[in-house]
């Protein structure tokens, strides 16, 4: 990282803005409020730290102000659920594409976005090496 420059895991202010509307909106309860709930955007910063640094969630350290690891875990879950990340992913490629900074001539599709409805054929059963078949040991 350069001098001046921020971490890559905190959040930018456009980055921001394309987010915080695809997020789903918590009420808090009137009766049993609660403690309150951490902002997302610091909970969006815990999860690309985590992310970035590659370290396990509850090694995530409260000095940085993001809430626990498991706050943050959580939170990704719930986003993930309510289809945050599907969204966000087309709303950036409808502004690449409409800024015309896609090439969809260097496109890729594998299985892990596209089903093979008829699929490859069946992996036959691996056969042993062994000479026999192992003694029983009672």
């Amino acid at each position: 990282m350069r001098r001046g420059e921020q971490p890559p895991w905190i959040v930018s202010d456009g980055l921001w803005q394309r987010v915080e509307p695809l997020l789903p909106q918590i009420e808090r309860r009137q009766r049993y409020p609660g403690r309150r709930r951490i902002p997302d955007r610091q909970v969006l910063c815990g999860i690309l730290f985590v992310l970035y640094t590659a370290i396990p969630w509850e090694f995530l350290p409260q000095e940085l102000g993001f809430g626990s690891g498991m706050t943050c875990w959580r939170r990704l879950a719930e986003w993930h659920a309510a289809g945050v990340w599907q969204r966000l992913h087309e709303v950036l490629l409808a502004e690449l594409h409409a800024a015309g900074k896609l090439d969809w001539s260097k496109a890729v599709i594998d299985a892990s976005h596209v089903r093979a409805l008829k699929g490859g054929p069946k992996p036959v059963r691996a056969r042993s090496t062994a000479p026999g078949p192992a003694r029983n040991t009672m």
